[in-house]
């Protein structure tokens, strides 16, 4: 152990990052952050708003009324337009079949009918639903240049019914959109979703023609429904397609929307039997020019893309319309990428978790009770004295109650406080205590790395307890902290710290995050013999593995971790107290913790950075780089950052796929989550009524803690710094009576 412990002495700084207590925050930073995570929110949204619309979009009523329709439009043919403001409906001519297909387009199916229709030379309509050409522009390209019509089908295919005039307006034009992105067209066709005979418009849907025909647009209705989509078999759908005597008509089929396999048999037969019948096969523009003169109605109008009055609908779309509709296009490509990506690798995250809790739970248990039984021991008892080193920046609310506590000890001890230039008369606070075993030493303001230094290099003892200033010990904390010094193979102790003002919801949220999140955690470090972190509350080191380690880094924001780390790179052993207490003042406001959490999270990550050389060590000085780096990366880092991502899906799900079945899974991990914490709970002796908090936290507070860790990636990523904080303290946190807690625990 010695050798190793040489090789690794004096772990040099990283010049680069240097002293870094006086740079300002980079706020643009914590914008980038947010402006990624509402991006890939956007994705999401994006690619449900394509799938599927918000809510239930049929039709629920029966029996409404159509008293304002007039008769001729209700007897009146399936092409319903406006000219000049007046209803006007034209038929298709005797003998003549336009195929309509509705819900496409879809990559399997749509594209066997396209060539189905191509191998029997003739057209057809679609009626396009904007979402499905955004996500399949190609199959739109092909429809066109191959001489079929298209109409628009709204862009969710809801019912324009039962919507107000502004969600009608966007879905045409969102529709048109994704047409002129995908074909350089728009169309003057359209469908409406559910709609059917024109005996079928009510006095609901009734407004909605005549302002879609106020704004140009002819809507398509059908006189013959082969009813394709109930899949009643091949022979009923020709049958229920086939017009009587002779008569033309407007035939429904779909090209999408669920299995079309019995359509797709049909269609070839249907088109051979019509046509042994005399038939011909037109559009829907086709057969408007057809029957015009019969009619009385305008003739089709000109200017078509392809010179073809079977296109007459399509209009060449503007130069704006085509680059808006491209980005769109992109967009919902970006979309259609990145949330199967996401979601494969948010899986991957969630068994990550999911394993990271059975991991430990199982440690924890294991921990608890290895060290609880009656005959365990770490060797001969510690009684020797020990020095406490509190460093202290203005902390007038707090020195006293924290002198005070440790005068209490029932471990021998030297309290050694370092004002470190404090302003606010904390060294004379400490001073006019008349403590007996108190030290206090005066240095220029220089930062808590320096003035934990300096306590070190003052120390009288050979064991030097580390705690804050904000911070109270119960009697025995100091010497349960100790007793692991009986093995001379461990360097350094952890202690067990607790929040103090937890009656706010705030500290409540901290209360729980410290028992759960922390404690149990360390558990698991210590068996595995890799523990990131001594808490800067409550620690113990030998004094000359500190100074072996070149003391306090000041090169990151993280000194607890930077030592910690530093102390198992040179073959110390890092160890958990459970039993020694500590109780500390968490940040009152969300502000302060904000800035608390920012500080930890970058400074985590900066001494990462610094001993990412611990993965080649070998031997037990490299056990921290083996398995501790790893675990603190995927853990700390890498599965909090994509958490949220994991709400916004189960959201996401809950809208947009299976609100029922999304909800039971997120209250199944939720579960999981509570079980531990109760587990935790139990450990710390701790009142389970702080669980009743859990919920609220999984929804506020732990996405506040995600967003944080965001905005320390990114300022770590983009080479920014970050300033010391102090936080504001109150000194209301006090030690409880250790029998009097003990008691309300059980």
């Amino acid at each position: 152990m010695a050798s190793s412990r040489r090789r690794h002495a004096g772990v040099g700084r990283i010049g680069r990052i240097g002293r870094i207590r006086n740079q300002a925050v980079p706020r643009p930073r914590a914008v980038m952050a947010l402006l990624l995570l509402l991006g890939l929110v956007s994705m999401m949204l994006l690619d449900g708003y394509l799938r599927t619309e918000i809510g239930a979009d049929q039709r629920v009523r029966s029996g409404a009324s159509a008293d304002s329709v007039p008769d001729e439009v209700l007897d009146g043919g399936p092409f319903l337009s406006f000219p000049g403001g007046e209803a006007r409906t034209q038929s298709v001519p005797d003998r003549t079949i336009v195929l309509t297909f509705d819900d496409g387009p879809d990559p399997e199916w749509t594209e066997q009918v396209l060539d189905v229709l191509d191998e029997n030379d003739v057209p057809g309509t679609f009626f396009l639903v904007g979402s499905m050409i955004s996500r399949h522009p190609d199959v739109v390209r092909r429809m066109v240049d191959e001489g079929n019509e298209v109409g628009a089908h709204t862009f969710t295919h809801v019912d324009l019914s039962y919507q107000s005039e502004a969600r009608v307006k966007r879905e045409i034009a969102q529709t048109q959109l994704a047409l002129a992105g995908a074909a350089g067209i728009t169309t003057t066709l359209f469908r409406a979703p559910y709609s059917s005979t024109n005996d079928a418009i009510d006095d609901y849907s009734w407004p909605v023609y005549q302002r879609l025909g106020a704004m140009g647009y002819t809507s398509v209705f059908i006189d013959t429904d082969s009813e394709d989509w109930q899949l009643p078999g091949v022979s009923k759908i020709i049958r229920w397609a086939t017009p009587k005597s002779g008569k033309g008509a407007s035939v429904l089929f779909h090209d999408a929307g669920g299995d079309r396999s019995e359509t797709l048999a049909a269609l070839p037969a249907y088109i051979k039997k019509m046509k042994a019948k005399g038939y011909t096969f037109t559009t829907v523009s086709g057969a408007q020019r057809q029957s015009a003169p019969d009619d009385g109605a305008a003739a089709a109008p000109s200017g078509t893309t392809a010179g073809d009055a079977e296109q007459a609908a399509h209009r060449p779309a503007d130069t704006v319309t085509r680059w808006e509709g491209r980005a769109l296009l992109a967009a919902v490509a970006v979309a259609e990428w990145t949330v199967p990506g996401l979601a494969v690798l948010l899986a991957v995250v969630g068994v990550a978790v999911i394993g990271r809790f059975g991991l430990m739970l199982l440690l924890a248990r294991r921990h608890h009770r290895q060290r609880n039984r009656r005959r365990f021991s770490w060797g001969p008892e510690v009684t020797e004295p020990v020095t406490v080193v509190v460093p202290a920046y203005n902390e007038k609310e707090c020195i006293a109650a924290t002198l005070n506590s440790l005068a209490a000890s029932t471990h021998p001890i030297e309290i050694l406080v370092v004002d470190d230039g404090s302003t606010d008369g904390t060294a004379e606070i400490a001073e006019s205590l008349g403590l007996a075993n108190v030290r206090v030493v005066r240095q220029e303001n220089a930062g808590k790395s320096a003035a934990l230094n300096h306590g070190v290099r003052r120390a009288r003892h050979g064991i030097v307890v580390m705690m804050d200033g904000d911070t109270v010990f119960e009697p025995d904390t100091v010497h349960h902290l100790v007793q692991p010094f009986a093995d001379p193979g461990v360097g350094a102790v952890a202690g067990n710290a607790k929040v103090g003002n937890r009656s706010t919801v705030i500290g409540a949220w901290q209360h729980i995050e410290y028992v759960m999140g922390f404690n149990l955690d360390r558990r698991m470090y210590d068996l595995l013999r890799c523990m990131p972190t001594i808490p800067g509350a409550i620690g113990a080191f030998r004094r000359e593995a500190v100074l072996e380690v070149g003391g306090m880094s000041e090169d990151t924001l993280a000194e607890d971790t930077d030592i910690t780390i530093a102390l198992h790179r040179s073959g110390w052993r890092v160890v958990y107290a459970e039993h020694a207490r500590a109780w500390t003042e968490a940040p009152a406001s969300l502000g302060q913790l904000w800035r608390q959490r920012y500080r930890w999270s970058y400074g985590t990550m900066q001494a990462l950075w610094k001993h990412r050389g611990s993965v080649t060590d070998r031997g037990p000085s490299g056990r921290f780089g083996r398995v501790g780096m790893p675990l603190v990366v995927l853990f700390q880092i890498v599965t909090p950052v994509f958490a949220p991502l994991i709400d916004v899906f189960t959201l996401y799900a809950m809208l947009f796929v299976d609100f029922r079945a999304s909800l039971l899974a997120w209250l199944a991990v939720l579960g999981v989550q509570l079980f531990c914490a109760a587990y935790a709970f139990r450990l710390d002796r701790e009142k389970y009524r702080y669980l009743l908090m859990l919920p609220l936290q999984q929804l506020a507070y732990r996405q506040l803690m995600y967003l944080v860790l965001i905005h320390s990636c990114v300022t770590a990523a983009t080479g920014g710094r970050l300033r010391w904080q102090k936080l504001k303290r109150t000194g209301e946190v006090g030690a409880p009576d250790p029998a009097a807690a003990r008691s309300e625990a059980r």
